[in-house]
């Protein structure tokens, strides 16, 4: 009663996704500071086995319903089996990642718990709150933080009346962190039979495709981003070369990718993927808010910008006042000359 429960989605490797694992590590600090149990949900088909990839990271309970009509993920089976579980072990807080699945089911879930759910959150954190017109105190509210109007601020959002507290989180701006290799949870079957009704399978999946993406910015230690000030498209080859040289992974802020100089998936910020690696160098980016809130958690940032003002500047922890064009070639010259 009470915890904090984490909506876990398994792969077509039969592995839990990342972004599920990153919540799992947040909720295990928010679980501690609220002195509440930490409780996972899988649904899926032969999932069982999946106990080990979850225990490490502070599971206390997980709840499983393994039935082989619940993979591939469909709405109405799975949204189901959550409701019926969260009416009867009424949890805190549901966390979801912010992926296809998360905005499908969990505005789903909110709807017929009737309780809030804050979309997109970029950070999560325990706070009180006082309601000044009524000054009614709250007490260990979670305050989901997120960018909105276009990233122009940063807004903190409480849900103090209604439960349980929902969210669903962008992938990558919670660090996975194994809690111990040793913990050990337990177990709790779901009967998914007694749940479920022939209306839950009005949609069946016929046939599937999936093609995976050649480009993995997310999980690169080295990131070389361009923006709009690397000018063309053809200097953005610069960037491909310097990232060759280094076996880096290119980037690019959305005003880059909106000019055409190069593909979506390349998108680092807001409205593209969040990254942390240990090396972020960023060329010709002016840095807004909306592109920070996508890669400020980098462990070190080097910007090159012929704006001194530009507002990357201030977060990074080198700055080059230079044109994108004079430095790259410098940079593979030097690198090249002085590496084995």
């Amino acid at each position: 009663m009470n915890n904090i429960f984490v909506y876990c989605e398994v792969t077509d490797e039969a592995t839990i996704a990342d972004v599920s694992l990153e919540l799992l590590s947040k909720g295990r600090k928010l679980a501690d500071e609220l002195q509440v149990k930490l409780e996972a949900v899988i649904l899926g088909y032969k999932i069982k086995s999946l106990e080990n990839q979850l225990y490490p990271y502070g599971v206390d309970i997980i709840h499983y319903a393994d039935d082989e009509r619940l993979f591939p993920y469909t709405t109405l089976p799975h949204s189901s089996i959550l409701l019926d579980l969260f009416r009867k072990e009424k949890p805190e807080i549901v966390l979801f990642g912010a992926t296809s699945i998360g905005r499908d089911i969990a505005p789903r879930v909110a709807s017929a718990l009737r309780c809030g759910l804050t979309a997109d959150c970029t950070a999560l954190e325990i706070g009180d709150h006082v309601e000044n017109r009524t000054q009614t105190h709250y007490k260990n509210l979670l305050y989901q933080i997120r960018p909105a109007f276009g990233g122009n601020i940063i807004a903190t959002i409480i849900n103090p009346d209604t439960r349980p507290q929902m969210a669903t989180v962008r992938e990558g701006v919670m660090k996975k962190e194994v809690y111990s290799a040793k913990y050990k949870g337990k177990l709790k079957k779901v009967d998914a039979d007694s749940i479920l009704r022939d209306d839950d399978y009005a949609v069946t999946i016929i046939e599937r495709h999936i093609e995976k993406s050649k480009i993995d910015i997310k999980n690169s230690q080295v990131i070389i981003a361009g923006g709009y000030g690397v000018g063309s498209k053809e200097n953005f080859d610069l960037l491909f070369q310097l990232a060759e040289v280094l076996g880096a992974e290119v980037g690019a802020s959305r005003a880059a990718v909106d000019a055409g100089f190069v593909e979506h998936e390349r998108q680092i910020g807001q409205t593209g993927v969040t990254v942390r690696p240990k090396l972020y160098i960023a060329c010709g980016i002016s840095g807004a808010v909306q592109h920070r809130a996508g890669m400020d958690q980098s462990a070190q940032i080097i910007s090159i910008n012929t704006d001194v003002n530009a507002p990357i500047n201030q977060i990074a922890d080198y700055t080059i006042v230079g044109s994108v064009s004079d430095i790259i070639p410098k940079m593979i010259k030097f690198y090249k000359k002085n590496s084995k």
